[in-house]
């Protein structure tokens, strides 16, 4: 397909946001115009797209003027002001905030768990949460095929998640550890660096954080289905890039581990590395993915995958994947791609 069409990127210059425009180049989305936008000025600024640098603007209403697909990285102040701006100019708005997913207005899209939403929408598409994407790639699937009557969820969310100063404090904190001198927290509320947080934006009454709560109710949203039991514990944890959770679900139907591996290894976008027996006698050489493994690459994995012995119809699994990518900017894109 030709180059055709004038895309915009509100946050450019931020981690998702980077993201995106290497995701457009890599999957030769059809742009004809790229426009990096950000909403503070600093001078300078440029992102790098097909072999060129273009110089990055401020945010303002005529930026979305002849734009066709605007993708928004930034936070939701950005979109709060801007997003339906860029819709009334005849923009198609895809959201990576949080700003607007709960409207029942606003189609929530997975473009491998519920695509057929995105009939629904008047301009603007959301993005889910990274951790609601990466699970419910894992969960769907099986949803459909066993019916899964209820899901706890424990995350280990890399710090790329919260930008580009939580990667750089987590790199001086453990520098500064390591030599033995303090670094005082800045970016998280206590030391990142050889600890975990189960703390993950705020708290609510009842004691939950607001990315537990975002698992929950999105989740629900995408499958269709509000009364779905879930539970979710955040912990943010000392690595770089690429997010992982530990899933249990129930079924309704009866099932084995070997089918739940060949109804995962069957789904788009998700890919079984699950070898639990030594390899060549290895204890130490049996497969499963890690972040490190899944860092830099567009697939959902799926690794451990065992009966939950405790509950009848239980099943355990390890899921890992970017949360940049699939878990943000390649999930954007794909909607896009969609619609175009």
């Amino acid at each position: 397909m030709s180059d055709k069409y004038i895309v915009a990127v509100v946050g450019a210059t931020g981690a998702v946001g980077r993201e995106m425009i290497r995701v457009l180049e890599e999957r030769k989305f059809p742009v004809k115009t790229l426009v990096p936008l950000a909403t503070k000025k600093k001078n300078r600024r440029t992102v790098r797209f097909k072999g060129k640098d273009i110089t990055v603007k401020v945010t303002e209403d005529a930026s979305f003027n002849g734009v066709d697909v605007t993708l928004f990285a930034g936070g939701d102040n950005a979109s709060k002001e801007f997003a339906w701006e860029a819709v009334r100019r005849g923009s198609i708005v895809i959201d990576n905030s949080s700003t607007f997913r709960m409207r029942p207005d606003v189609p929530l899209i997975i473009p491998e768990v519920n695509i057929k939403h995105i009939q629904r929408h008047q301009g603007l598409i959301a993005n889910p949460n990274c951790s609601t994407i990466q699970m419910c790639m894992a969960v769907k699937p099986l949803y459909e095929k066993l019916g899964v009557t209820r899901i706890v969820v424990s995350t280990y969310q890399a710090v790329s998640g919260k930008g580009k100063a939580a990667g750089e404090e987590l790199k001086k904190q453990t520098k500064a550890l390591a030599n033995n001198r303090k670094y005082a927290p800045k970016v998280f509320p206590q030391q990142i660096s050889f600890n975990c947080l189960p703390h993950i934006d705020i708290f609510n009454a009842a004691g939950n954080t607001l990315e537990e709560v975002k698992i929950v109710e999105e989740t629900r949203k995408i499958f269709s289905n509000p009364q779905l039991p879930i539970s979710a514990t955040c912990v943010r944890v000392p690595v770089m890039n690429g997010h992982a959770q530990s899933i249990n679900i129930q079924t309704r139907k009866r099932s084995s581990v070997d089918n739940v591996r060949k109804i995962l290894s069957r789904s788009p976008g998700v890919t079984v590395v699950d070898e639990p027996d030594p390899v060549d006698g290895d204890e130490k050489r049996r497969t499963y993915p890690t972040p490190l493994y899944a860092s830099g690459k567009d697939e959902v994995y799926i690794g451990r995958v065992r009966k939950d012995l405790s509950v009848e119809y239980g099943f355990n699994m390890w899921c890992v994947a970017d949360n940049l990518r699939k878990g943000a900017a390649l999930n954007a894109v794909q909607i896009a791609e969609f619609i175009f």
